[in-house]
This record gives C-alpha cells, sequence and structure tokens, in this order.
C-alpha cells in the first residue's frame, strides 16, 4: 500500500538521543494510523555509515530519505534514527534508517548511541536490515557483529511478544558465491550467539537470512531488478506471518506511545556504554599506529618516486619494488602492535593492508593503461601492415590480437604486486574491446568502399537503363525497369557476396550491407525518373513529331494520300499520354495501377478533356499516400500538360489538315494545267522532291487565284511550324525548292523568317537549310544584295 503518499520522513529519534513526540504524532495523523489497526509491519537498518543504508531503502520501500553528496565524501548524512512511510509495498509499513555506525563524529568512544539505537530497532522491528559490505564477510568487525554482541546480552531482558527477523544485506557483490557467503555469516552469528546465550539457540529469537546485491553505481539496471525481488521477499513473507507479522496485536495508533517506552526503557541502560577496557585501549592504540603507518607510506619518498613515474610511462621493476615497500610498512606496524589484543590487532592489520592496497591501485591500473596502449599501437601496426601486404582481412583479424593480447598478460604480472593478487581481467578487457572496435571500424571503411564501388556501377547502369526506357515508353515500360532493377542488385549481390566473404561478416552484417545497397539502387531509380519527369513535355512533344510527322518506315509523311490525320493524331497522342502514364507514377513495387486506362480514356477519348474530370476520379491509377508507389506527377499537373500539350498538338494538326486540302488543291491545279496545254517543270534532279508539293509554271488565268493563295498558305505554315518541328520544315523546303522560281518568289519571304527563327533554337537544323538554299540562290534572292548579305552574315556565324 501506498498510503501517505510524498509525506516526508520524520526525525523520530534525535542524535541527542531525544524521542521526538510532536513530529511523531503529526506524521501519524498524516498517514492516518490509527486506520490501520494492528495490519502494518516495521522495517530498519543499520550499517557501517556512507554505506548506502538510505540508498537501499529509498529504492526497496519507495521512501525519500536523504542520501549522501558524492561531492561531499562519506560524510555522516543521518543523524539519530529516521522513519517513513512505506511506498509500493503490499501492507502498511514504517520503514526506520539508522545513523551508521564507526562514524568519525561520535569518535570511537562514544558507542553508546549506536548500541541503544540497534536494540531498539531489534525491538520494534519485524525485519531488521543488517546493511554490510561483502568484502567484510568473516572479519570480526563486519556487519557491526560486535555491536550485536552488545545488542544480543541485553535482548533477553526485553520482552518483545514477536520473533524479529535479521536480513544481512552484503552490498557490491563479488564473484564469490552467495551459498558460500551465507554459510560463513551464519556460522560467525550462531558463534557469537553461542558465546552469550550457550542455553538456548538463536532460531528461538531471530529468522536470520542473508541477501546479496550487485554495486548500485556500476550496475544500476540489474541492482534494481534485485532489489524489487528483495522487496518481493520481504512482502511475502510478512504476509505470511514469517516475519512475526501484525507487530504483536499492538495497535498502530498506539506506536507512537509503544516506541517512546521502549527506547525510554533503552537509553536507562547505563552498561551498553562500558566496553572492556582491554579491548577498548587495543581498539584505539591499533588504530592509531595503523594510521601513523599509512601516513608514513604516503610520505615514503621512494613510493612518491613510483607514483609519479607511474603517470607517464611503465616502469620496470615496479612489481618488487612496491612489494618491498607495502611489506616494510605491514612489518613496522607488527613490531609496534606485538603486545596488543590479537583479535583486534590483526583486525587493524587488515584494514591497514586494504588501505594501502587501495591507495597504490590507482597507480597500477595506470601502468596497466600505458601497458594497454603501448599493446594496441603494436595491434595496430601488425594488423595495418598485414592487409597492406594483401593478408585476407578475416585472416588477419584472428591471428594479429593473438600475440599482442598473450604478451600483454605478460608484462601484467609483472605489475601486480604480491600482496594484492588482483585481477588484471577488466586490463584485458578494455583492451580486447578496443583492438575489436578498430577492427570493426576498418572492416566499416573497407565495406564502404566495397559498396560505394557497386553502387557507382549500379548508378551508371540503371540511369542509362531508366533513361532509355522512359524517353521511349512501352506497355510495359515498369515491368522492364523492375527486371531491370532486380538483375542489376543480383549482380551486384553476386559480386558483394564474393567481396564479403573474405571479411568474416555474420548473417546479419551482410543482410545489413545487401539491403543498404538494395536501397540504393531503387534510389536511383527513383532519382532518375525524378528528373526524367523534369522534361515530360518534351519528351511528350518529341513522341508526338515521330509518330505524327513520320510513317512506320520512318519516312516524312507528305499529306498526298489517303492519310486519316485524326487517326494519326490520336496514335501520336497516345503514345505521347505513354509518357505521361510512365513519368506520373514510380511504381517499383509491382503495384497495378489504373493511370494508363483512366488517362486513355480522359485524355484521348472523342470527348474532349474537361478539366476536373480527373481531380474528380481521384486520378484511380495514382496510388494513394498509403501505397509504396511514388507520385511524381499529380494529378492537376497531368491535366496542366496534357491541356497544353492538347492546345499545342491541335495546331500542328490543324496546319496539317490544312496543307493536305492544300496539296490537294495544287494537285488539281496541276491536272488543269497539264489539261490546258501548261507544262510543269521538273524536279530537279536527285533532289528528293515530291510531286505533291511542285510548284507550277505560268499560270492560266483561270487557275492565277488558286496557286498562289494556296503557296501562300504554305509560307505561313514554314513560320508557324519552325518553332517546333524544325525537322518537317526541312523536309517541306527541300520538297518545294525543285518546284522553281514561281514557288520560290512566294515563300522567299518566308525563308528568311525561318532562318531568323531556327539560327538561335535549332542550330542544327539551321545548317541543314543553309546547304538546302546554296543551290537557289539566284532565285531567293534576286537583285536585292541586303537579305542576301544577311543569309551568309548568319551562315558564317555557324
Amino acid at each position: 500500500m501506498d498510503n501517505g503518499g510524498e509525506i516526508r520522513p520524520v526525525q523520530l529519534i534525535s542524535g541527542d538521543g531525544n524521542f521526538n513526540d510532536v513530529g511523531m504524532d503529526d506524521f501519524a495523523n498524516k498517514v492516518k494510523m490509527n486506520e490501520w489497526g494492528i495490519s502494518y509491519s516495521v522495517i530498519s537498518i543499520m550499517g557501517p555509515q556512507s554505506s548506502g543504508k538510505s540508498t537501499l531503502l529509498n529504492h526497496l520501500c519507495g521512501t525519500k530519505f536523504r542520501v549522501m553528496d558524492a561531492d561531499e565524501g562519506g560524510n555522516q548524512t543521518t543523524q539519530g534514527i529516521w522513519l517513513a512511510n512505506g511506498i509500493g509495498m503490499e501492507r502498511h509499513t514504517l520503514v526506520m534508517d539508522l545513523e551508521g555506525t564507526d562514524g568519525n563524529e561520535r569518535g570511537e568512544d562514544d558507542t553508546a548511541f549506536e548500541s541503544r539505537s540497534a536494540l531498539f530497532a531489534l525491538a520494534v522491528s519485524d525485519v531488521l536490515l543488517v546493511n554490510m559490505w561483502c568484502t567484510e564477510v568473516g572479519r570480526c568487525r563486519a556487519g557491526n557483529i560486535p555491536l550485536l554482541r552488545t545488542v544480543f546480552e541485553v535482548m533477553l531482558q526485553l520482552s518483545i511478544p514477536r520473533k524479529p527477523t535479521l536480513m544481512f544485506v552484503l552490498r557490491d557483490q563479488t564473484k564469490s558465491p552467495l551459498e558460500k557467503l551465507d554459510r560463513r555469516l551464519r556460522q560467525d552469528i550462531e558463534k557469537l550467539w553461542n558465546s552469550i546465550h550457550q542455553d538456548a539457540p538463536l532460531t528461538n529469537f531471530f529468522n536470520v537470512e542473508v541477501e546479496a546485491l550487485i554495486s548500485f553505481e556500476l550496475c544500476e539496471e540489474q541492482f534494481e531488478e534485485q532489489v524489487a525481488n528483495l522487496r518481493h521477499k520481504i512482502s511475502n513473507s510478512i504476509a505470511s506471518g514469517a516475519h512475526g507479522g501484525d507487530q504483536g496485536a499492538i495497535d498502530a495508533s498506539s506506536f507512537s506511545f509503544s516506541a517512546r517506552e521502549m527506547w525510554e526503557q533503552i537509553k536507562a541502560n547505563n552498561d551498553l556504554d562500558l566496553p572492556a577496557l582491554r579491548v577498548l585501549v587495543a581498539t584505539v592504540r591499533c588504530e592509531e599506529i595503523a594510521n601513523n603507518m599509512f601516513t608514513s607510506f604516503t610520505e615514503n619518498e621512494k613510493w612518491s618516486d613510483l607514483e609519479m613515474a607511474a603517470r607517464s610511462d611503465v616502469i620496470l621493476g615496479f612489481r618488487n619494488e612496491l612489494t618491498s615497500i607495502i611489506d616494510s610498512c605491514l612489518s613496522q606496524y607488527d613490531e609496534k602492535t606485538t603486545y596488543y589484543d590479537e583479535r583486534i590487532r590483526l583486525a587493524r592489520r587488515n584494514d591497514l593492508e586494504e588501505k594501502l592496497l587501495l591507495h597504490v591501485r590507482p597507480t597500477v591500473e595506470s601502468i596497466i593503461g600505458h601497458l594497454r596502449s603501448e599493446a594496441f599501437v603494436k595491434f595496430k601496426h601488425a594488423f595495418d601492415q598485414a592487409l597492406s601486404g594483401g593478408q585476407v582481412f578475416s585472416v588477419a583479424a584472428e591471428t594479429c590480437p593473438t600475440g599482442v593480447m598473450s604478451e600483454f598478460d605478460i608484462r601484467c604480472a609483472d605489475v601486480v604486486i604480491q600482496q594484492a593478487n588482483w585481477n588484471t581481467s577488466k586490463g584485458k578487457e578494455k583492451l580486447g574491446r578496443k583492438i575489436a572496435e578498430y577492427i570493426g571500424s576498418v572492416r566499416d571503411a573497407k565495406l564502404s568502399e566495397l559498396t560505394d564501388k557497386f553502387k557507382h556501377e549500379l548508378d551508371k547502369v540503371l540511369c542509362r537503363q531508366v533513361g532509355e526506357l522512359l524517353k521511349s515508353p512501352t506497355d510495359d515500360t515498369w515491368h522492364d525497369i523492375r527486371q531491370g532493377l532486380q538483375c542489376e542488385i543480383l549482380s551486384a549481390f553476386v559480386g558483394l557476396d564474393c567481396e564479403l566473404s573474405s571479411f568474416n561478416v555474420d548473417f546479419g552484417m551482410r543482410n545489413n550491407v545487401v539491403s543498404k545497397l538494395k536501397e540504393y539502387a531503387r534510389g536511383v531509380v527513383i532519382s532518375k525518373a525524378s528528373e526524367e519527369a523534369e522534361n515530360v513535355s518534351k519528351y511528350m512533344d518529341g513522341r508526338f513529331t515521330d509518330i505524327f510527322f513520320y510513317d512506320p518506315d520512318r519516312k516524312p509523311r507528305d499529306w498526298s494520300g489517303g492519310e486519316d490525320i485524326a487517326d494519326i493524331a490520336r496514335s501520336a497522342r497516345f503514345e505521347a499520354l505513354k509518357c505521361l502514364f510512365d513519368m506520373a507514377v514510380i511504381r517499383l513495387d509491382n503495384e497495378d495501377s489504373n493511370v494508363k486506362r483512366i488517362l486513355s480514356i480522359d485524355l484521348v477519348g472523342e470527348t474532349p478533356f474537361v478539366v476536373g474530370k480527373m481531380a474528380s476520379n481521384g486520378l484511380k491509377g495514382v496510388p494513394s499516400s498509403s501505397s509504396k508507389a511514388i507520385v511524381l506527377l499529380s494529378a492537376p499537373n497531368c491535366e496542366s500538360l496534357w491541356t497544353q500539350f492538347m492546345a499545342d498538338t491541335e495546331v500542328v494538326v490543324n496546319h496539317a489538315i490544312d496543307t493536305k486540302a492544300i496539296i490537294v488543291q495544287g494537285i488539281a491545279a496541276q491536272e488543269a494545267i497539264e489539261h490546258n496545254g501548261f507544262i510543269v517543270p521538273a524536279a530537279a534532279p536527285n533532289s528528293g522532291s515530291n510531286p505533291s508539293f511542285a510548284a507550277v509554271a505560268p499560270l492560266n488565268s483561270g487557275m492565277s487565284n488558286v496557286i498562289p493563295r494556296a503557296l501562300r498558305f504554305v509560307a505561313e505554315c514554314l513560320k508557324a511550324l519552325a518553332r517546333r518541328f524544325p525537322n518537317f520544315v526541312l523536309r517541306l523546303v527541300e520538297n518545294l525548292l525543285p518546284s522553281g522560281s514561281p514557288v520560290i518568289r512566294f515563300i522567299r519571304q518566308a525563308l528568311i523568317e525561318v532562318i531568323k527563327i531556327l539560327q538561335p533554337l535549332w542550330p542544327s537544323y539551321f545548317s541543314q537549310l543553309l546547304m538546302l538554299l546554296a543551290p537557289y540562290e539566284a532565285e531567293i534572292w534576286g537583285a536585292n544584295p541586303e537579305p542576301q548579305h544577311a543569309f551568309y552574315l548568319a551562315g558564317n556565324h555557324v
């Protein structure tokens, strides 16, 4: 339960030993303890100062006890005894955080408060957590065992109507199995209890449990999981009655009074602060000697030199020299503490040794760091040289680290001092990770170069294929594009797969590289299609010109036969529509589309194109936004393009119809002239002229109006068609010129205009026109030098 919400903890007992009646009553009112009845539990924690007691309770019970500021170091955070309401527990829970033991603030002599607070916690709690470091198991002063001795001695004097649980929480668990730590710790507790109460077993008074937690700072997530499991165990045990349960039928509304009376009883016992004189003297004196020896070590000149030199380089003989200095320090301690209590003397010696090793460890790790750096540089050189020499990447990546790692192990063994027996596996792991990272970076760089090569090939081939297919559309343009894309991807994959085999990449990395290459190929197609879509009008015009002005044999149409211009225009427009259809939507995922059918019906059907019709259909052929297809030309864009295209081609079609009518009239005029005895001049030999474009010789009075009018119309057609269909204009001029002076006279001004149009817009066609006109200079220009001069200026410019 979480009644009480965000209510802050209250100091139940001050550091001076005063019970906070007012604070306790206010707290009880806020959490509504009078409504709890007997359904509640009490959890307390004791342990060394700055050992993470408050942190553990905050994570275990959802409390808000003040925790140590890392910047302030191991200063005292909790003074006295603090009380909070447990949040997130399965039943109402009071949580007590006890002042840390062995703190400098109270000093070595003032242990009465520690003893009283521990005894108070045992007296009122269902569960007493004894917080201790995992490395202290087996040590005589570990886990407040001396303090527990004092508590056990007076425990039977108290009338406690239930059996509390002592739960030893081992912090920062090492590699030692929990079962082994549990067994050792229980043996120590049993031994302590039996030395005090030989006639009654410990289990008659306490439930003893042992749990271990990993380091919160190093493995926060795993720490949270272990704390959650610990919370579950405690909740289940309390609910089942294993921890006494229901506070011995003490109603929660009476807890404040009961706790105050319990504290007063404990506080009145003056014997708690009188340890044996011999033990006290040994404790104080051995601690003093140990501190002096540690100071002497830190000021040792040889050690200072080693520490300074180790900051920048590896030191030969470091292990032996440092071992000698530490041995000398410990020997002096042994000599000065020979006559003190052996148990206290050895405990303090172990503390001194641990303190010395903790002090020198950063220097040892610094040297290991230098060794690691040297090993990495050596590996990098060997690895790069192996690759430069042509060795297969996977072989070099496997063989080069082996020798380097073996040499690193040997050199580390010559650094770690004898007293420590430290494990250098972490340094080796760091070196291994750094080597693996370098191998990975080289592999990534080479794979990038490799994929770039295949990307370049895909770019070149696919751009060419897609461009050609979109410029000359068929009924299966996108099907052909998809097949081409798949073939090129497959070809690239086969080549890439052969290359990847030398890099020893796993299946996942292989798939990732192939997937990126496939995605790149799709991107090339999309980019090229988008680029071509910008020129869709040009391609539509070109496609229309090819079909409308040339027959299937690629011969120019002269409109002299029985051609159905409307039908030809319809076919040409439909072919142009294919360009619009293929460039409107990118279809790389084999999606069937109705674009072609919709555009064919709406845009080329017999009914004129109506603005908005495509939009009203929703352009069904263009996939929706949820489709994988990519829209390049929206419905409004298609509508606008087609409207402009229809307007442009309508002019061309009308010109063709008018031209055909003129030709028909010309043929009729020629037949009439021949019938009346007039002769038409023959066409120039090998000129490729077409009789249908022939002009007539001197005209009789009956046809004098028909022929000039027709030729003037042809001249207007030349100027109108020059901008968009230069090739057709060239062919028309080619057929007209051989007919002679009468025709040239009528189209002379038109030729001058055509020259001005073609020169900037169609330079190649302009050059061809000059060549066509060269044999007819006299007929074209006559005695007028200015146009002729302009003509030659234009020719010389080209």
